[in-house]
């Protein structure tokens, strides 16, 4: 049995999926690599044959919960990462992996910081809203432009690198229980980062097979099924391990789930469900009133004109 294995998961035609695959093709230790789709295609093929990477095909229609379990599944590896199509991953991820587990072998989720990727909608293109001016909000940022700025490696993408935002000082203030790394075998511990909203980047996420309910996903969420999972998973003996480096590269565009769960009230709906299983009705509501703001920003760094 290999250490790791990344396994995309691939959805539709992403024009992302390429630089994708050459994050993980150029990690500074070797994992196996596999794809997992549900609506296969010549382009993921093709791209897939273009590397030397295997493809899962899972039959039925597809589903973020299925198709996530199915790709976990597909892997023969003691840590799986489940790699979104549309993310990259830093040279040095599996390393870190490798040097947490080497210092807490008992480690079942291991997760990691990661910098957004702020991919300008088509609207905001055609309008000159690119992100290419000074950024608002006080980030600190980097165009990314067919690299990752001087010094990384590099990636054919296009967008703008986002290193610090409000949202992700809060991330990293939830995160915060989950560095006490001596005390993250806790069910309280781990908790204690879930219980003012899901701090943790999804994608960054590599999980221990076995250790861990069978399957790891088991939600009746659509949106919410990582953070309502995770909660479930602190009760398992282990440790949430949270290795605080940007070692992801989050992509926020205009065709990702996240808007759409967002239009469709899905994601506030399932996300005051999730606080009301931690708080009484009244603080959760109160909680959700700051939650509300968060969606309306997310379209803005859409447009560009915010921090995101």
């Amino acid at each position: 049995m290999k250490f790791h294995a990344f396994v995309i998961c691939a959805y539709g035609d992403s024009p992302y999926l390429e630089s994708c695959v050459r994050s993980l093709m150029g990690q500074t230790m070797e994992s196996d690599i596999i794809c997992a789709t549900s609506t296969p295609s010549p382009y993921i093929d093709g791209i897939m044959s273009r590397y030397g990477i295997p493809v899962a095909v899972r039959d039925g229609k597809s589903d973020i919960q299925d198709d996530w379990n199915f790709a976990l599944a597909q892997a023969d590896a003691a840590y799986v990462t489940i790699a979104h199509q549309d993310d990259m991953y830093a040279r040095h991820y599996v390393e870190e992996l490798w040097n947490a587990y080497a210092r807490w072998p008992d480690m079942t989720v291991f997760m990691t910081d990661a910098v957004t990727v702020r991919q300008p909608s088509e609207a905001a293109v055609l309008s000159g809203v690119t992100g290419a001016a000074a950024p608002a909000g006080g980030e600190r940022s980097a165009a990314l432009s067919g690299g990752e700025p001087a010094g990384r490696p590099k990636h054919p993408a296009s967008g703008r690198l986002v290193y610090f935002s409000t949202k992700n000082l809060i991330k990293k203030i939830l995160r915060l229980p989950l560095r006490l790394h001596s005390l993250a075998d806790r069910e309280w511990v781990k908790l204690a980062a879930l219980r003012f909203g899901n701090p943790v980047m999804c994608p960054s996420c590599a999980y221990r097979k076995g250790y861990l309910p069978d399957p790891i996903f088991h939600s009746e969420y659509r949106f919410a099924l990582d953070w309502d999972s995770l909660a479930d998973m602190a009760a398992w003996p282990g440790r949430f391990i949270c290795v605080e480096k940007p070692l992801l590269f989050y992509r926020v565009h205009d065709g990702a789930e996240t808007k759409a769960c967002i239009e469709s009230h899905l994601r506030e709906n399932e996300e005051r469900r999730m606080f009301q299983r931690f708080w009484p009705d009244r603080f959760a509501e109160a909680l959700m009133r700051y939650y509300r703001r968060s969606y309306d920003e997310y379209g803005k760094a859409l447009r560009g004109d915010t921090d995101g």
